[in-house]
């Protein structure tokens, strides 16, 4: 008897869906984002029929860009701009891997201290006591004593940035779960399951969309700053990685090649995310239509 009702409350956020996207890439912005960022996802896909991953020595010692080394090269004659394709593959994977991570530890507490209030009690102490925490210093720290990996720095930045993901599901959540459908919901016997999973998680997708993209884009920027620290894996290029051969090079000063076109590439990956991320959180705004 209760499966009608809560089907009637969840089929307005499908059937919404459609339109919300059409809105959504009708912006200029919107859509040039989403392009920016599918281009970025191409370049990691097709990194090796782009370029030859670098490796060795080559003739053509810090060139500047050229016909022939469209980024130039490096101290070592290694080309600037096939290091830039790879080092897209990193950081794409542990920007979206740590995002997922995040969404999935936040998504649940949020969830979870929205519908239980003992639950909630725990998961704000734990939430404001992460937030409080100098998370840098503390990825610096943990990064420097394990062994540096591509999927140890994604765990190590996903579990970093859940508590931000958590307190935006868990405010979205409190509203929903205060609306008398929720109400009628226990009244017709849904378990607690059926109402997280039915009713009140449909209802903070859009939270996590943007949460996916914003978290992915200061997971690129965490990565690349531990990497430039020395943190990163040593046989995975990564845009902080060719930042990093540019200091300990000493060529920073003379090769600005070898430090522009990696700092563009984080620029554009994380300006692209976070727009897109903004865009698709104002075209879910009730405001936005006078509602």
């Amino acid at each position: 008897m209760s499966a009608p009702v809560l089907t009637e409350q969840t089929a307005p956020v499908v059937s919404a869906a459609r339109p919300v996207w059409r809105d959504y890439l009708r912006q200029p912005s919107a859509w040039l984002s989403v392009t920016v960022l599918g281009l970025m996802v191409l370049l990691a896909v097709g990194a090796p029929l782009i370029a030859v991953e670098p490796g060795g020595t080559g003739p053509d010692v810090l060139q500047p860009p050229s016909g022939r080394h469209w980024f130039g090269t490096d101290d070592l004659g290694q080309d600037i701009f096939a290091q830039v394709v790879w080092g897209t593959r990193t950081s794409l994977v542990i920007g979206v891997a740590a995002s997922l991570i995040a969404l999935v530890l936040g998504t649940a507490i949020g969830l979870l201290s929205a519908y239980f209030r003992p639950v909630d009690a725990v998961g704000t102490v734990i939430t404001d006591v992460m937030l409080a925490l100098p998370t840098l210093p503390l990825m610096i720290m943990l990064a420097a004593v394990v062994n540096p990996s591509v999927w140890t720095l994604t765990v190590i930045i996903g579990v970093f940035a859940w508590p931000e993901v958590a307190r935006l599901i868990r405010s979205q959540g409190l509203v929903v779960t205060a609306m008398p459908y929720i109400d009628g919901a226990r009244v017709l016997g849904a378990t607690a399951w059926r109402i997280v999973t039915r009713e009140i998680l449909p209802a903070v997708i859009s939270l996590m969309v943007v949460s996916v993209l914003l978290t992915a884009s200061r997971a690129v920027i965490s990565e690349a700053g531990l990497s430039f620290l020395g943190l990163g894996d040593p046989d995975a290029w990564s845009w902080g990685r060719i930042l990093l051969n540019a200091q300990r090079s000493g060529v920073v000063a003379i090769a600005w090649w070898q430090t522009l076109f990696p700092s563009l590439a984080i620029l554009v990956l994380v300006l692209a995310a976070t727009v897109a991320g903004m865009r698709f959180n104002d075209i879910r705004d009730p405001r936005r239509n006078g509602g």
